[in-house]
């Protein structure tokens, strides 16, 4: 298991408490934190816009967890303004949110070592600084969940992270035991039961006791989403869902087990489904979310129907947490092109999410 890494922000931190971000919900404005995600990304510019956003403005407060300077060089190429308090983190535990948007500045780069989309182990490690800010922010009661901007995990492993990704980090910090990811839109709805796991390993993982975690996870979301009985639909792993054994046999020995005990358990479910067709539109107008066995079985019907709407929530986490449903897209960072249609839904869906009740 990876091991926690541990910032080194000057200044105090706060003793970290499970119950203290739910305080936050009856208070108004809603205040979401928002990681910068890799300086050499198009994270920067991202959090640009959503800082400038009408929209999000009539729906809740936004701080950045990020680096002053390095938004202030972005903001100068890309023509994107920077115009909004700075708070430093030896404030920031501290201070009233000045206004319905602010920086906090975690000192974690040199802005002016840093090059557009190159890959590099000081933004690997500058990107796990802001995650963990935001997560104490979140754990601590200063915000009410937190939307993460894109990483890069060949910078987080040349940084020496070890996390296969966000939603293990999270897990990590947050102490969560169950965590699942679910692709979100209004269009479909997909939770994976294995995510940053290769071809080759994802049978291993494909066990009763974690598809039957992934199931009540996902419906216990989709009832927080207003979703009084969800009615969700699990795939199978192996093509045709096995053809009755001629073609796998993990349909039989876990998916199918892990349906029926949700079924005992009072959940509206079905399959296993054959994956080719799970997700076709007369599916979609059945069920209200998707069970997939691995990464790209989810995604790439999931990026299909909505990828410029889509966001990814972490399910099973004592906060919130939203994310883009993309990378770093390294090819145009820096330039005023990027465009913050995800992270603008990111923001409005942990907003949803609170007022709904918050994390698991």
């Amino acid at each position: 298991m990876a091991s926690k890494i541990r910032i080194r922000l000057k200044g105090d931190r706060k003793k970290v408490n499970t119950e203290n971000w739910k305080n936050r919900l009856s208070l108004e404005p809603l205040v979401i934190g928002i990681t910068m995600g890799d300086p050499a990304g198009v994270g920067p510019e991202l959090c640009l816009r959503v800082l400038r956003s009408r929209r999000l403005a009539a729906t809740c407060a936004r701080v950045v967890f990020g680096d002053a300077a390095l938004l202030s060089r972005v903001a100068r190429l890309t023509g994107v303004p920077f115009q909004c308090p700075v708070i430093s983190w030896s404030q920031w535990h501290r201070c009233v949110l000045p206004c319905r948007s602010a920086v906090v500045d975690c000192g974690a780069i040199n802005a002016e070592r840093v090059r557009p989309g190159v890959i590099s182990a000081a933004c690997g490690r500058a990107a796990a600084v802001y995650v963990e800010a935001a997560v104490e922010a979140a754990m601590t009661g200063r915000v009410v969940g937190i939307v993460t901007g894109p990483i890069h995990k060949e910078a987080w492993r040349r940084a020496g992270i070890q996390y296969a990704g966000h939603t293990e980090m999270l897990a990590t910090l947050t102490g969560a035991k169950k965590v699942c990811m679910m692709l979100a839109s209004d269009e479909i709805k997909v939770s994976l039961v294995t995510i940053h796991t290769a071809l080759a390993e994802v049978p291993g993982g494909i066990t009763c006791r974690r598809i039957l975690e992934v199931i009540e996870l996902t419906a216990a979301a989709l009832r927080r989403l207003g979703i009084k009985r969800p009615r969700l639909a699990v795939c199978g792993l192996n093509p045709h869902a096995g053809e009755g054994g001629l073609f796998g046999h993990e349909e039989h020995t876990a998916i199918l087990p892990a349906v029926r005990a949700a079924r005992r358990r009072g959940i509206l479910v079905a399959g296993p489904l054959p994956p080719d067709t799970a997700c076709l539109p007369e599916k979609r107008a059945v069920f209200d979310a998707f069970v997939a066995m691995y990464h790209d079985q989810g995604l790439i019907p999931f990026k299909m129907l909505a990828f410029d709407r889509g966001v990814n929530i972490t399910l099973g986490l004592p906060i919130i947490r939203t994310s883009v449903d993309h990378g770093t897209a390294f090819d145009i960072a820096w330039r005023g092109t990027a465009s913050a249609a995800s992270l603008t839904q990111g923001v409005l869906w942990a907003a949803r999410l609170a007022r709904n009740g918050g994390g698991d």
